[in-house]
């Protein structure tokens, strides 16, 4: 049984390479690691399959260190278990973010100066790609994120290229949800590091967390509904861009398109 679960799994992450073509041959793949259950699985995934998918790729984890304390050997040594190269790269991002800055969302700063530091990490490192752990949730919760504080229909796509650092992000979980990942890193007997950002469990994700609990609870195929949403989206039945939002503007428009009787 345990057998068939880890191939089903292995299975969802081919899936995802391969319908949005992820991988190629010659890639050098940055694995961004946290130490938390996702990173962690999606490591462990990307180095099982490179044996069974006809793509010659090599990998190599990088922890953004945002300067507080972590158990860094069980990242260090858990690459190495595997062959992949392990880098632990120190930054003052925890100092920035909630020491010098001090502000309402730190979550979103030190999202951003993590993605930059990674981005610039990789490059630096001769890499191409980079693999992050966002699973089928995060990109429910984005969506729910974006609609009810911005008020837009958006979350993030499988796969996006960075013109900045020349990256090119992949996600491979994204068919995989959370609840899947967490069976799986406990049947792998997958060690993981406990999180010691002073935000952690505070968050406006934690809230969608939530949130999609709870619609859970009267759509139990909520997910997958949406996942099939947004594989088959059909922008005809979506409204069209407003065409002028200044109404002074409008009538400016309209004065000069229609001036009236011409008087002789």
């Amino acid at each position: 049984m345990a057998d068939g679960h880890l191939k089903w799994v292995k299975s969802k992450v081919k899936k995802a390479i391969l319908h949005y073509g992820m991988l190629q041959d010659g890639d050098r793949v940055a694995v961004g690691l946290s130490g938390g259950k996702d990173s962690m699985a999606l490591l462990h995934l990307l180095h099982l399959i490179r044996r069974e998918i006809p793509v010659d790729y090599m990998l190599h984890g990088i922890y953004i260190n945002p300067g507080w304390p972590a158990e860094i050997e069980v990242m260090d040594n858990f690459c190495r278990d595997r062959g992949i190269p392990f880098l632990n790269k120190i930054t003052n991002i925890g100092e920035v973010v909630f020491e010098c800055h001090k502000g309402n969302n730190p979550c979103s700063l030190c999202a951003n100066l993590r993605r930059g530091a990674i981005n610039n990490t990789a490059r630096d490192l001769g890499l191409n790609k980079l693999a992050l752990g966002h699973h089928l949730d995060d990109v429910v919760e984005t969506f729910l994120m974006s609609l009810l504080f911005t008020g837009q229909f958006k979350t993030f796509s499988p796969v996006t290229y960075m013109d900045r650092s020349g990256i090119t992000l992949i996600r491979p979980l994204i068919y995989l949800t959370e609840k899947t990942i967490a069976t799986f890193v406990q049947r792998q007997m997958i060690p993981l590091v406990k999180s010691r950002c002073p935000a952690n469990g505070q968050t406006k994700r934690e809230e969608m967390k939530e949130l999609l609990l709870l619609l859970e609870e009267r759509y139990p195929d909520l997910r997958a509904k949406f996942l099939t949403a947004l594989q088959t989206q059909d922008l005809k039945n979506m409204w069209p861009p407003v065409a002028c939002r200044n109404m002074r503007a409008l009538h400016t428009r309209q004065t000069v398109d229609n001036p009236g009787p011409k008087e002789e």
